[in-house]
C-alpha cells in the first residue's frame, strides 16, 4: 500500500533559480574546467577532464570525456583548455 509522502521544505528549490524555461527542461552548463588528464587503458588513451557543472557543488564536479565536451561545447572547451594548459605549462 502506498503511503503518502511528507517532502521537507528545506529540499524543495524554486524554479526560477535554476533556469527552468516553461516547458519544464532544464540544460546543464558547465562553469568551470578544475582537472586534466589522460587515462590509459589498454589499448588507447582518453583525454579527461573535471567539470564543474552550474548549480552544482564543487564535490558534485565530475569526470567527463574530452572529446564529448568539445563536442558539445566547442568553443568554451577550447578557450577553458587552452587556459589550463598555458597555467600547467607556466608552472613548470
Amino acid at each position: 500500500m502506498l503511503k503518502k509522502c511528507i517532502g521537507d521544505p528545506v529540499s524543495i528549490l524554486p524554479l526560477e533559480g535554476l533556469g527552468v524555461d516553461e516547458n519544464f527542461f532544464y540544460e546543464e552548463v558547465p562553469v568551470e574546467i578544475f582537472d586534466w588528464q589522460v587515462k590509459r587503458l589498454r589499448n588507447k588513451e582518453v583525454a579527461t577532464i573535471k567539470v564543474l557543472w552550474r548549480n552544482h557543488l564543487v564535490k558534485g564536479a565530475i569526470w567527463e570525456a574530452e572529446a564529448d565536451m568539445k563536442s558539445r561545447y566547442p568553443t568554451l572547451i577550447f578557450f577553458l583548455l587552452l587556459l589550463f594548459k598555458l597555467e600547467v605549462s607556466n608552472c613548470s
